[in-house]
């Protein structure tokens, strides 16, 4: 087993956490808005201590922190699925190799009609996905997939960045990525726990817990320095992979000098060939908002991405908790966009439960106050790993991320919006006062303006 995630370890410090009073809850919270980060036993008893005392001030201080290092702004993405060929068996995913159904790989063709919709829609960035079959889908497909999303040219402009979620690989692997420009890297643990993970994934390439667990460090080995974990919670006690979760995040930052730069929070979802009552260890709502609270006063500056797994209401709430990249619009098919445009259906990996369209989704954030945001600039810029982290810590992202921010709200409403939005979204600018100046971006915002209506994209600060 990889040392930095010890089983007894965490299961010890968990038990220390139990039976924490009400106040030193609260001097840990008080701790914890200083941005400093916390101990592992401090952790430990956010974790154990589950009152509606504790948890309103839990919720109240992860609000205050997410403002601090956020603002308003909101990080918009999609998922795009290419390939649902699997040689894995996993006990709580649709594709899994058992199931029976239509296997498909996406061709040029296909990926650039899925990508143009996408883009269509107001989509910068995605998040490339496909099962795990080496022989079907091997890096090379994936690397000539990302090629062909970068290559396709919409009427209103191309994808500008493409994080990826591909299966634990090899250095050499992981440097045809860096190769091609990607963004985050990012795999899902599953679990941390080696006997769920075992009964998870029978007979499975997946079922290597340590190769899988030390899947980031093959990355960063070959100079991805931006790294994105997960945990599908449900598959065992949430509680343990909130340690787990805590500790992995360490031993990236003791060994590359840069921790997760983003952490998904995926719950264990309906999908064919299982039902959730075949596991014990499903995350109730409370449970949920909990789990994004603790993680953002743990790791103040990582983001925290949530996807249409959840629904609406759930996603309204837990924004103002910790979240701060939300998926709109999406289908967890191979090919279900276009089967949505054209037949009104989609063919998904698991159950979403938010289905609204991403316009529906950026107007209600707006009248929620938060700014959407579909910016990617920081990897065109360089400013990713702990150049990224120093930035943030420091304070100055406001100075970069709010006018970028504000800059692609104002494009996706000018190509996309409605009446209605474009007059939100010129509200929400009458109404911005960040660091740089209330004139300073109205200026910004104006002269960007111009050079959209002039046929200019790809603006950034």
């Amino acid at each position: 087993m990889s040392q930095f995630i010890k089983h007894d370890y965490i299961e010890d410090v968990l038990e220390q956490g139990k039976n924490t009073s009400l106040e030193e809850i609260k001097e840990i919270l008080k701790k914890a808005r200083t941005l400093k980060g916390l101990t592992h036993l401090e952790i430990s008893k956010l974790i154990q201590n589950d009152t509606p005392e504790a948890n309103a001030e839990l919720f109240r201080i992860a609000g205050e922190i997410k403002q601090e290092i956020y603002g308003n702004r909101v990080v918009i993405f999609a998922p795009l699925y290419v390939s649902n060929y699997c040689v894995n068996a996993c006990t709580y995913c649709g594709y899994g190799r058992d199931n029976e159904f239509h296997r498909k790989k996406l061709n040029d063709k296909e990926i650039q009609d899925e990508v143009k919709l996408l883009e269509s829609m107001g989509h910068k960035r995605l998040a490339l996905e496909v099962g795990e079959d080496p022989v079907n889908c091997d890096i090379d497909y994936v690397c000539h997939a990302i090629d062909t999303i970068y290559k396709t040219e919409n009427k209103n402009g191309n994808i500008r960045r493409i994080n990826v979620n591909i299966a634990a690989t090899t250095v050499e692997n992981y440097k045809k990525l860096k190769a091609r420009d990607i963004g985050t890297y990012i795999l899902f643990q599953e679990t941390y726990h080696k006997p769920s993970y075992l009964e998870a994934h029978p007979k499975s390439l997946k079922g290597d817990y340590d190769y899988h667990l030390t899947a980031f460090d093959r990355a960063m080995e070959a100079k991805i320095d931006d790294v994105g974990g997960g945990v599908l919670f449900g598959l065992a006690d949430y509680k343990f992979e909130l340690m787990a979760l805590m500790l992995h995040n360490d031993h990236l930052e003791d060994k590359w000098g840069v921790g997760f730069h983003t952490i998904s929070v995926p719950r264990l979802q309906k999908a064919v060939g299982m039902e959730l009552d075949q596991f014990p260890n499903i995350v109730t709502d409370e449970e949920f908002k909990r789990i994004v609270a603790i993680i953002r006063l743990s790791v103040p500056f990582t983001g925290i991405i949530l996807s249409t797994r959840e629904s609406a209401e759930m996603r309204k709430e837990v924004l103002n908790y910790g979240v701060s990249q939300v998926s709109a619009g999406s289908c967890t098919g191979v090919g279900g966009y276009k089967e949505e445009a054209e037949f009104g259906k989609k063919v998904d990996q698991f159950e979403v439960a938010d289905h609204r369209t991403p316009l529906e989704i950026i107007k209600e954030l707006l009248r929620d106050g938060f700014i959407p945001s579909y910016c990617t600039a920081c990897y065109r810029s360089g400013r990713t790993g702990d150049r990224f982290m120093r930035l943030a810590k420091s304070g100055q992202i406001h100075n970069v991320c709010q006018p970028n921010a504000l800059m692609t709200l104002q494009e996706f409403a000018i190509d996309y919006g409605d009446d209605e939005l474009k007059t939100l979204v010129e509200n929400v600018i009458n109404k911005e006062v960040v660091t740089i100046g209330k004139e300073n971006i109205r200026n910004l915002t104006e002269t960007n303006l111009e050079k959209i209506k002039n046929g200019e994209r790809d603006l950034y600060v």
